[in-house]
């Protein structure tokens, strides 16, 4: 339900995004996803997050109403998550993650935004040396990546960690109430069965450098990171 697509070349080591791939119609029919290994639909489900994520973390850092409508979208998509994994066969937790998906990326939560999605431009040039499944790189990179931007993005870690994840901001600072946000999210990986590590997805002996330095740097992201910020992310994924 957007006009963007991702192309791989696998030649030159690059997998970047294409825009302009504007579609006649959408089939959001969750039938279609009764069908695939659970594995990859969780992962599906959590690319729908990173989404979510990706566009709030963006600019401007004060909430606008589209931020208050992401807040609920990535709220959904956790209790839907869990539903599923409970129930594999309950197609209204499926439904509502297939609208979910649709509204993490049909534009709606960009209105107001340039939004982030460094973490997705890192796991690109990661799926373009290796053969990583999107969803799980995007659970092992995610933590990592926000814990290096602290503190400049606590202001938007702290309400994440209020209005997404049920954390009381009763007696807690910004900077507790920022990592609580990421330590909130790591338990949610962990417990849905994606990876934390890149050693857990069979990644192990890659060129880590090339990758921190193909990676596009986004204009939207609070932290404007250098080569070694990214290669260090990436040393602590392994």
């Amino acid at each position: 339900m957007n006009c963007g697509a991702v192309i791989t070349h696998e030649e030159k080591n690059l997998k970047n995004g294409v825009m302009g791939a504007f579609y006649d119609f959408a089939i959001l029919d969750p039938e279609y996803t009764m069908t695939m290994p659970m594995n990859q639909v969780i992962s599906g489900a959590f690319d729908s997050l990173s989404h979510s994520m990706e566009t709030y973390m963006g600019s401007p850092r004060e909430v606008n109403y589209s931020d208050e409508i992401n807040e609920a979208t990535q709220r959904n998509i956790i209790r839907n998550i869990r539903a599923m994994l409970i129930d594999p066969a309950d197609r209204q937790s499926r439904s509502e993650l297939v609208w979910a998906a649709a509204m993490a990326e049909n534009g709606i939560l960009k209105f107001g935004k340039v939004t982030d999605f460094q973490s997705h431009m890192l796991e690109h040039q990661l799926g373009a040396y290796t053969d990583c499944n999107h969803g799980r790189g995007l659970a092992v990179l995610h933590p990592m990546l926000y814990r290096h931007m602290i503190p400049e993005a606590n202001r938007q870690f702290a309400r994440l960690a209020a209005e997404v994840w049920g954390v009381s901001p009763d007696g807690k600072s910004e900077a507790e109430l920022a990592e609580s946000f990421i330590t909130a999210l790591s338990d949610f990986i962990k417990e849905i069965g994606l990876p934390t590590t890149l050693t857990e997805m069979g990644i192990a002996d890659i060129d880590l450098e090339a990758i921190a330095k193909s990676t596009i740097r986004t204009d939207g992201c609070v932290k404007k990171f250098t080569d070694e910020e990214l290669l260090a992310v990436l040393k602590e994924c392994i």
